[in-house]
C-alpha cells in the first residue's frame, strides 16, 4: 500500500531561495549588533558635541561609530547579495529578526527595559518570518538587468516613484523643518519610503553581479550604474535620517516602527512591479 510523503519546507524551497534566507538571517545578527554600537558611539559623541539629533555631525569622528557602521556594512552586504537569490517578499520581512537582536541587546548593554509588549512582538516576529520563509514565492529566471529596467519603466512603478519622491520631499522641507524635534515619524517615514525606492535598485545590482560571475557581464548596461547611483543615493539619505532617530529615541521603537515601514513599502513595490 503507497503511502505520500509529505515534503519538506526545504524541498518546498529553491536552492536560491535557501541560500537567500542564509544570507537574510546572517545580515539581521550584524545589523541587529550594529545599531548597538553605533548608539554607543552616538551617546558618546554627543557628549562632547553637537547631537545628531539636532543636527550635529561630531560622531563621524567618534571611532566606535565607526566599529558599529562597518558592522551594518557587512549586514548590507549579505542582505544585498540576499536579494539577488530570494524575492524580496522573502529578503525584508527576515530583517525584522534585527528588531529581536536589537532589543535583547539594548536590554543588556543599553538598559533599555524591554516591556511585556516588546517580547510579544519579537514572538510575533518570529511566527511572521518563519510564515512568510514557509511560504516563499517563486521568482521567474531573470536573464539581463535591461528586464528589471524595463520592468521599472512600466507606468505603474513610475507612477508609485513619482509618488514616493514627492512625498519624501514634502516630509524633508516642509514636515521635518516642523516636527521633525518632536515626531520620530516624519524621520522614518522618509527612510521607508526611500527604502522602498532601493528594493528594486539592490535587486537589480544584486541580479547583475550574479549574472556577472556567471560569465554574462552586465557592467556594460548603463542601467547597472544607474541602478547603483539610486542605491547609494538612498543609503546615505537613510542613513542621515536614521542617526538623527537613533540618538533621540530607545532603538526598540526605532527599529519596530522603521521595520514596519519598510516590509510595508516592499510589499506595496512587490505588487505594483510586473511578475
Amino acid at each position: 500500500m503507497a503511502t505520500s510523503q509529505t515534503p519538506s519546507w526545504r524541498e518546498g524551497m529553491s536552492s536560491d531561495n535557501i541560500k537567500g534566507l542564509v544570507l537574510a538571517l546572517s545580515s539581521s545578527f550584524f545589523i541587529g549588533a550594529s545599531f548597538i554600537v553605533k548608539k554607543k558611539g552616538l551617546k558618546k559623541a554627543g557628549a562632547s558635541g553637537v547631537r545628531a539629533g539636532v543636527g550635529g555631525y561630531s560622531y563621524l569622528y567618534e571611532p566606535l561609530w565607526w566599529v558599529g557602521m562597518i558592522t551594518m556594512i557587512v549586514g548590507e552586504i549579505a542582505n544585498f547579495a540576499a536579494y539577488a537569490f530570494a524575492p524580496a517578499l522573502l529578503v525584508t520581512p527576515l530583517g525584522a529578526l534585527s528588531i529581536i537582536i536589537s532589543a535583547v541587546l539594548a536590554h543588556i548593554i543599553l538598559r533599555e527595559r524591554l516591556h511585556i509588549f516588546g517580547i510579544l512582538g519579537c514572538v510575533l516576529c518570529v511566527v511572521g518570518s518563519t510564515t512568510i520563509v514557509l511560504h516563499a514565492p517563486q521568482e521567474r529566471e531573470i536573464e539581463s538587468v535591461t528586464e528589471v529596467w524595463q520592468m521599472a519603466m512600466e507606468p505603474a512603478f513610475l507612477l508609485y516613484a513619482a509618488s514616493v519622491m514627492t512625498t519624501v520631499f514634502i516630509l524633508i522641507f516642509h514636515f521635518i523643518p516642523q516636527y521633525g524635534q518632536t515626531h520620530i515619524m516624519v524621520y522614518i517615514g522618509v527612510c521607508s519610503l526611500v527604502g522602498s525606492l532601493s528594493v528594486m535598485s539592490v535587486k537589480a545590482i544584486g541580479i547583475a553581479l550574479k549574472l556577472t560571475l556567471s560569465g554574462m557581464n552586465q557592467l556594460i548596461y548603463p542601467q547597472t550604474w544607474i541602478f547603483t547611483l539610486v542605491v547609494i543615493t538612498c543609503v546615505l539619505t537613510q542613513m542621515n535620517y536614521l542617526n538623527k532617530v537613533v540618538s533621540r529615541v530607545d532603538l526598540n521603537t526605532q527599529e519596530g516602527s522603521r521595520l514596519r515601514g519598510d516590509y510595508c513599502s516592499s510589499v506595496v513595490v512587490s505588487v505594483v512591479l510586473p511578475k
